[in-house]
């Protein structure tokens, strides 16, 4: 099952990979209108030069995690009871995994490979959707007199409408969804999410919102940023953060059950008692006589009838020596 975990990631990464960096999968070519004041916002410059370039981006979106998984694991390991601590069989009945890092491996890796998927889908949608930025005309720069525009309305379709540079064309059609706003939010969701349900702070009730609320707040930053700096609209940007969010919310709830220790973690339960079958009669059972039985009850002799009565005068029987049935009791077994 480890080896085929490995199989997995290593084609989740190959697979983003080939979307990043080569043109294995074809951007889809879309159409535009002639003077269409959506896609004619000044070109922003490369991405290099962005109040939150790729690289700031990326260097966040993989620190701050680790180092909040590191930190919480750490300290919870050493502070919890020695009782506890969860003991991992990984190869043999000889060899054990160490527990803290056995999560550390297994948190960072859900998180590493959620990360990949995220590009994967944001990708995906770029390249499938082809939809243009609010920069496309000026990076594609069209000879609107060789393509015949005379009206706003006139729709154009060729494919060489273009004379940019076919590097910063293809990039201005991939904007839908955010890339980088569904990896900053994929990442603020994990990692607050990591915050709340892991980390027990005391005293300090504000601790964790307010660690939440910035990491949430640098996601958002990011998407604003795209947007202002014209590279997205924000459409594509709320669709960032919905896939992000998404692949967030489903790894810690369904992959690693909200950061809990697992089934297969947990220590063996004491053996437990057998318990007699609940289908079992009666009758099979042997009678135990009560105590109180013998004190409270006097002997019935035979010949003496009278009805003992408890404190409140309500009458209650008294068990007979086998020895002895009244004249009902002798006729009612006659009968049987």
């Amino acid at each position: 099952m480890f080896y085929f975990q490995l199989v997995i990631m290593a084609g989740t990464v190959l697979l983003a990979y080939y979307f990043e960096y080569t043109d294995t999968f074809p951007v889809h070519v879309q159409g535009f209108f002639c003077f269409d004041k959506t896609f004619s916002k000044p070109y922003p410059g490369p991405e290099d030069d962005s109040k939150a370039p790729p690289a700031l981006v990326y260097s966040l979106v993989t620190a701050i995690p680790t180092v909040t998984i590191l930190i919480g694991e750490v300290t919870t390991f050493f502070v919890k009871a020695e009782g506890a601590q969860e003991k991992t069989i990984v190869t043999a009945d000889c060899c054990y995994f160490n527990p803290l890092l056995r999560r550390i491996v297994r948190f960072l890796g859900v998180y590493s490979f959620g990360l990949f998927a995220t590009t994967i889908f944001a990708n995906a949608g770029q390249v499938v959707t082809g939809n243009q930025t609010p920069h496309f005309l000026s990076a594609c720069r069209p000879n609107y007199t060789v393509l015949g525009c005379q009206s706003p309305m006139q729709y154009i379709t060729e494919r060489r409408a273009c004379t940019g540079n076919p590097y910063l064309v293809a990039s201005a059609r991939k904007s839908f969804p955010s890339k980088d706003a569904a990896l900053s939010i994929y990442s603020a969701v994990y990692t607050v999410m990591y915050v709340t349900l892991v980390f027990r702070t005391k005293g300090t009730r504000l601790t964790k919102p307010t660690l939440c609320l910035t990491l949430l707040s640098l996601a958002v930053l990011v998407g604003v940023v795209r947007v202002t700096e014209y590279r997205n609209h924000w459409g594509d940007v709320l669709a960032g953060y919905l896939t992000g969010g998404a692949i967030a919310a489903f790894l810690v709830t369904c992959v690693i059950n909200n950061f809990q220790q697992t089934a297969s973690a947990l220590p063996p339960l004491p053996p437990q008692r057998p318990q007699p079958p609940h289908g079992m009669p009666l009758s099979t059972l042997p009678r135990v006589e009560s105590p109180l039985e013998k004190l409270s009850c006097p002997q019935v002799r035979a010949g003496d009838f009278h009805t003992l009565r408890s404190h409140d005068h309500q009458p209650y029987l008294c068990p007979a020596p086998p020895d002895v049935l009244l004249p009902s009791r002798r006729f009612i077994s006659s009968e049987v």
